[in-house]
């Protein structure tokens, strides 16, 4: 199966304080979808990412969709069928603004 890769031209920052924002949110119940976790840039794009999106970004580092579905499905305690269909519609967000490609 291929594996997912960032493009290394691609700036990007995680900020730590929304971060554990998010994360103490989730925790407690409250909806955090819309709060940014992280920020990505490349080729003129600027990407804000939420807790989900952040970690599975961070997840794109050689593993295979599979692998990055069964970790979020864990770390998010959520069903993996939902999470196979959102990790799949984010990785090809991803690929096709150039910010991630298959190897």
């Amino acid at each position: 199966m291929s594996r997912i890769v960032r493009n290394q031209d691609v700036l990007w920052r995680e900020e730590e304080e929304t971060r554990d924002q998010a994360q103490e949110g989730l925790a407690a119940g409250e909806d955090v979808e819309n709060l940014g976790t992280s920020i990505l840039f490349h080729n003129g794009k600027i990407l804000s990412l939420n807790l989900l999106g952040t970690e599975i970004w961070k997840l794109c580092d050689g593993k295979t969709k599979d692998e990055v579905v069964a970790v979020i499905a864990e770390e998010f305690e959520a069903p993996t069928d939902q999470v196979d269909a959102d990790v799949t519609a984010f990785l090809a967000e991803l690929q096709r603004e150039g910010f991630i490609s298959y190897e």
